[in-house]
C-alpha cells in the first residue's frame, strides 16, 4: 500500500512523513517512543485548559520555533478541536508579536496553506 501512496497536497504529505518516521523510530526506541507518547498524550487531557486552547498554545510555539511539521501537525489539531481560521490566525498574530518576522512569515505561508488544505481535504 506504501508504495501506492500519493499526496494530496503539502500538508498531507507532511502528515504522512511525520507518521511514517514516527513509526520506525518507535520500531527501533520502542519504550522512549512508549514514555514519549504518553507523556504528550497527558498534556494534551482536557484539564484547567481544554484541548482547543492547547492545540492553539501548541501551534503559537510551533510557528515561534519555526517547527514545520509540527505547525501542520498543531495546525490539524486546531481544526480537529474546532477552532476556527479566525482563533488560529489570532493565535499566531499573538505568536508573531513575540517571534517577529520569522513567525509571522509562518503564519502568513504554511499556517493558512495548511487551513486551505485541510478544508480541501474535508470535501
Amino acid at each position: 500500500m506504501e508504495q501506492n501512496y500519493e499526496p494530496k497536497n503539502y500538508t498531507d504529505a507532511a502528515i504522512h512523513d511525520y507518521k511514517m518516521g514516527l513509526g520506525t523510530f518507535s520500531e527501533k526506541m520502542p519504550e522512549l517512543a512508549h514514555h514519549y507518547n504518553e507523556f504528550t498524550e497527558a498534556c494534551f487531557k482536557e484539564g484547567v485548559l481544554d484541548k482547543k486552547q492547547k492545540q492553539l498554545i501548541a501551534l503559537g510555539v510551533s510557528v515561534y520555533s519555526q517547527d514545520e511539521y509540527c505547525i501542520v501537525y498543531h495546525t490539524k489539531g486546531c481544526i480537529d478541536q474546532g477552532a476556527t481560521e479566525q482563533e488560529i490566525l489570532e493565535a499566531c498574530g499573538v505568536t508573531a508579536a513575540f517571534g517577529g518576522g520569522a513567525a509571522m512569515s509562518q503564519a502568513v505561508t504554511l499556517v493558512q496553506s495548511c487551513i486551505s488544505d485541510f478544508k480541501d481535504m474535508q470535501h
